[in-house]
């Protein structure tokens, strides 16, 4: 219903003058209960005054009010249907350039960029990390893939930037001493250089990042050194001889023979550093258990209503264990799957049962209620599950098929292509007392949007994950 419909129902059903019309719209696209009770009464005896019962007047006003509370004027909605249609054609012919673009804008929305990370990685995107050697400023591509801007990275400001696409114009960096003795180490100190080697921004130099960190404060007082040389004119003799110049008299010293740190800490620093995980996740390999647990991920939780019963998987980013006024423990916790993270708070009754499973980096299925109030999504945690990780085992994709015409397999074959990968997919026929094992060509990645996708067109309750030692057993068996 278009703002000016509902201009156009109040003048000629309640004789509303134009001004009094503007105010019943300003009203119900406000959503202001005290205002739209008043004129429902000016609006219920403008249409009695034109001979309309007061029943048919009052459902009429009310289903007026209902949709236009969600309503704009029509100038409005033709500009975003345009928008609409420039995302989808951006999206659909230039998927690269549109996500580049897309995360660039919102780099200082760790929410955001996991969710449109997520979705690079459904559309077959890879997103590549900060590098030293490639990255620029904002996301940018880089033959058909994304490469991660250094302005994502936190602590390492636009001067620093500045000082290294400027040191880079003139070659690329060869090691962490060529680096620090070329750029500016006024804006690229010790904090800014910490920062690009826990985000892996100088991993495609060869070196681990235990290496790099241990040599940090030898190599800048060697870099400040060559620095003030270099200002005073000092160069060796040699290099002279050899045809050297000030910029390549940068002597890599040797890393320690350090090993690198365990995955799980790598990927503390890309979150510490970018504020989320990029060459992995700690769910990730937990993401066959939040299925087959009926797990809703973080970033559906939008369309529920306050109240709803949500079943999690997830990590615990942030726990805060605090006291009430009672004098009763009680928990804050920030609870993170691979589409993003919410608060969740664990009052002292479910607390008191579970606190013995509650620390940081813990992988966990939770179920609660949803609370909308404040405008912040939030869960009331009920009941704590902690989880292992399985071994061993692979796993095999089933599907019940409730009809057998060729446009809803059509469907469903558009909903499998959309996500190739190495899981089996067995659809079954319960009206026919049949099932088929799918060739390899329709394999897929097991992910929350495959079974989601899915489940709108089979029904919910329709897709489950089952365990199969291997896929030759997995095949024989059905």
């Amino acid at each position: 219903l278009y703002q000016e419909q509902v201009m156009r129902i109040a003048s000629q059903l309640a004789g509303f003058t134009l001004g009094q019309a503007d105010l019943l719209r300003r009203a119900m696209g406000k959503k202001k209960p005290e205002i739209i009770a008043a004129q429902r009464e000016n609006f219920l005896q403008g249409a009695l005054g034109k001979g309309i019962e007061e029943k048919v007047a009052g459902e009429i006003f009310d289903l007026m009010a209902y949709f236009a509370g969600y309503g704009f004027n029509k100038s409005h909605s033709a500009a975003y249907a345009l928008l609409a249609y420039q995302t989808a054609f951006l999206k659909t012919h230039y998927p690269v350039a549109f996500m580049s673009a897309l995360l660039s804008s919102v780099m200082g929305n760790t929410d955001k960029v996991t969710l449109y990370l997520e979705e690079c990685r459904r559309l077959g995107i890879e997103v590549l990390p900060p590098d030293v050697n490639e990255s620029q400023i904002d996301f940018t591509i880089m033959e058909g893939k994304t490469r991660f801007g250094l302005a994502a990275v936190k602590n390492v400001g636009i001067s620093a930037i500045e000082s290294i696409l400027t040191a880079r114009s003139k070659g690329p960096f060869t090691s962490l001493d060529n680096f620090c003795q070329r750029v500016d180490l006024r804006a690229v100190n010790k904090r800014v250089l910490e920062s690009l080697i826990r985000c892996g921004a100088f991993s495609s130099l060869g070196w681990k990042r235990s290496q790099l960190l241990h040599m940090i404060e030898s190599t800048l007082e060697q870099a400040q050194r060559v620095q003030e040389d270099r200002k005073k004119g000092q160069i060796s003799f040699f290099d002279l001889a050899k045809g050297k110049d000030w910029e390549e008299v940068a002597v890599a010293a040797s890393p320690p023979d350090l090993p690198e740190y365990p995955p799980l800490q790598l990927l503390a620093m890309e979150k510490e550093t970018l504020g989320f995980y990029l060459s992995g996740h700690p769910v990730a390999s937990y993401q066959w258990q939040f299925l087959s647990l009926n797990t809703v991920q973080i970033a559906d939780l939008e369309g529920l209503s306050e109240g709803s019963p949500v079943r999690m998987g997830g990590i615990i980013t942030d726990l805060k264990r605090t006291i009430t006024k009672k004098g009763d423990s009680m928990a804050y916790l920030t609870l993170e799957d691979m589409s993003g993270s919410i608060r969740v708070l664990v009052f002292p009754k479910v607390f008191s049962q579970y606190s013995s499973l509650l620390s940081n980096d813990q992988i966990i299925l939770l179920e609660g209620r949803l609370s909308l109030n404040d405008d912040e999504q939030k869960v009331f945690a009920e009941k704590i599950t902690v989880l292992t990780e399985e071994g061993g085992q692979e796993k095999g994709l089933k599907v019940s098929i409730r009809e057998n015409d060729a446009g809803y397999l059509k469907e469903i074959k558009d909903v499998v292509a959309s996500s190739p990968g190495n899981t089996p997919l067995l659809l079954v026929f319960p009206k026919q007392g049949k099932c088929l094992v799918t060739d390899q060509a329709y394999w897929v990645e097991l992910n929350a949007f495959l079974v989601t996708e899915l489940e709108k067109i089979c029904g919910k309750g329709s897709i489950r994950v089952m365990d199969c030692f291997n896929k030759n057993s997995f095949l024989s068996s059905h």
